[in-house]
């Protein structure tokens, strides 16, 4: 099929999806939706395409990809999250040894300071240093899938080496475990929201009785991480 027969909405669906899948171009795409829903793509038609449909066309070509893969990549063929980039808020001030005791936080995202982004699509991280009683968003990193080599998944976990947390709305199973490879605690909420709402109840958390996940993120000492574990045991 030319790809002049495809509007500009729906190539730019296929590009953005495409990047999200291992191993995957657009053209391998457009073949795999081909047999899908057939050709040209339109929207209508993408609007009815389920995962399992994706899983199944084109004699399972793409069978063996992750689940949650497939999903950010289905969503956004469905145009769903791909509006103009909305800018975050700006980056306060931080130097190291500012905020004691506290923990750098990744939250993935897409549009202002929302926890919207799918880690194997979203466009930034917000990185906040969060203590007990204070955090500030100190850096904003935006994502550049063409720096990425052959492991766009190794590349985002890269970015975000120095943090301890990342808040992510999805992540499949290859990709959060180079991310965990990194000493980085992944947590899913696929409910998404407000990333400064989720960094107050993580501070909530870091306020009181400390569980042990979050005493090992923090670097606190075996003998400490038990006695988190017999407090919370206990209460």
């Amino acid at each position: 099929m030319a790809n002049g027969s495809l509007s500009e909405d729906i190539a730019l669906r296929i590009g953005l999806a495409a990047r999200t899948l291992p191993d995957m171009d657009p053209a391998r795409l457009i073949r795999v939706l081909a047999d899908a829903v057939g050709l040209p793509p339109t929207a209508e038609s993408l609007a009815g395409l389920k995962v399992r449909d994706l899983k199944h066309a084109a004699e399972g070509e793409l069978a063996d990809l992750d689940q949650e893969d497939l999903k950010v990549a289905l969503a956004i063929l469905k145009g769903e999250g791909i509006e103009d980039l909305e800018p975050p808020p700006p980056v306060e001030p931080y130097a190291e040894g500012d905020l004691p005791d506290s923990i750098r936080v990744a939250c993935a995202s897409n549009h202002a300071e929302d926890l919207d982004g799918h880690f194997g699509s979203a466009r930034r991280f917000l990185v906040y240093q969060v203590s007990a009683t204070e955090s500030r968003l100190i850096d904003v990193r935006e994502i550049d899938d063409s720096q990425a080599d052959d492991d766009k998944n190794a590349y985002r976990a890269d970015l975000i080496a120095d943090c301890q947390v990342l808040y992510v709305a999805s992540i499949g199973g290859p990709p959060a475990a180079k991310v965990v490879k990194k000493d980085i605690h992944p947590i899913k909420d696929p409910d998404g929201g407000s990333a400064r709402e989720r960094i107050v109840a993580l501070q909530r958390v870091l306020a009181g009785k400390i569980p042990p996940w979050l005493a090992k993120v923090m670097g606190k000492s075996p003998e400490e991480r038990v006695r988190f574990e017999r407090e919370e045991s206990e209460a």
